[in-house]
């Protein structure tokens, strides 16, 4: 049986709105963020995947299951939407509980995994209150608790860092790695783009229904060959190496940063960059660093979206 996620020419359609259009995906094992503004198709993606909608075009496959047979995609898969969709009526562990006995799990068994869901996601202290008494961040946790206590192969989960603090943000980024060091699947979308590049194996970047990327966020930006390479350039003499890099034909732009002590170089060819400045370090110019300016999500959102929501 397959271990990835396979889209094959997928378009989904809500009327005459496109949801998703002619998306080919092959997800490996691993945290992998789907990035995109809001409307970009990131939860149809994830709705697809999870079985609770299906394509107009094209065929899906998850680790080897089709979404059309939700018997067995429940087994191996856990969904936590972004919507606030717990009952409020119930405790956590009665929240958690009721899942794992839709699952099939004996009395005694949900018990058990009921209480070690919520022990992952630091919840049992409130494991006895309502829902209703919880913190936004709390229901967050809930919610993530519910969709990993029959401990799925495949974690899918819409916006799972919104409401969290700092402590349990990376407690949470830190059960993500978890799950994924041991072969399973994160999916995971998020709008604090700055963390994408820190906690996922992969991105991908979504825009108006379509893929625009995806990969590692180096690999996605070793493939723009549109936008030139910014690296950051420390140096003790800006004003006499911008001077040298300018005579250099791949070199898009130099800028002396308010610093006075940095250059913001723009390059179209790296290699070609990197040997430029080992001929003006033996020319006498000390070079203290280059540092890569855009190797980040936020950036390459910016190449590749253009700054549309």
């Amino acid at each position: 049986m397959s271990d990835l996620i396979t889209f094959d020419e997928v378009s989904k359609f809500y009327g005459e709105v496109l949801g998703v259009n002619h998306v080919t995906l092959n997800i490996p094992p691993g945290i992998t963020s789907l990035v995109g503004p809001n409307g970009s198709g990131k939860t149809t993606l994830m709705n697809l995947m999870s079985g609770l909608i299906h394509p107009d075009r094209g065929t899906i496959e998850v680790r080897g299951i089709s979404p059309h047979r939700p018997e067995l995609l429940m087994k191996t898969l856990g969904y936590a939407t972004q919507y606030d969709a717990a009952p409020r009526g119930l405790t956590g562990f009665e929240f958690i509980l009721s899942g794992l006995l839709l699952h099939g799990f004996s009395q005694k068994e949900a018990e058990q995994r009921a209480w070690a869901a919520l022990e992952r996601v630091s919840l049992t202290d409130a494991a006895r209150r309502k829902v209703a008494a919880y913190s936004k961040g709390m229901r967050q946790r809930v919610r993530l608790a519910g969709a990993l206590a029959h401990e799925p192969q495949i974690l899918v989960l819409d916006e799972p860092l919104n409401g969290l603090d700092p402590l349990v943000r990376a407690e949470t980024i830190a059960l993500f790695r978890q799950y994924a060091t041991e072969g399973r699947h994160v999916i995971l979308s998020s709008h604090v783009l700055q963390e994408v590049d820190v906690f996922s194996d992969q991105v991908i970047l979504i825009a108006n229904g379509m893929i625009i990327a995806e990969g590692q966020i180096r690999g996605v930006r070793d493939e723009i060959t549109e936008h030139p390479s910014q690296y950051l350039l420390r140096c003790t003499n800006p004003s006499r190496v911008a001077s040298l890099l300018f005579q250099e034909d791949h070199i898009a732009e130099v800028k002396v940063n308010e610093d006075g002590a940095s250059l913001l170089v723009m390059t179209r060819n790296r290699e070609a960059l990197a040997q430029a400045l080992s001929r003006i370090a033996l020319l006498g110019n000390d070079i203290d660093g280059v540092v890569p300016f855009d190797e980040n999500v936020d950036a390459l959102y910016e190449y590749l979206i253009g700054g549309r929501s």
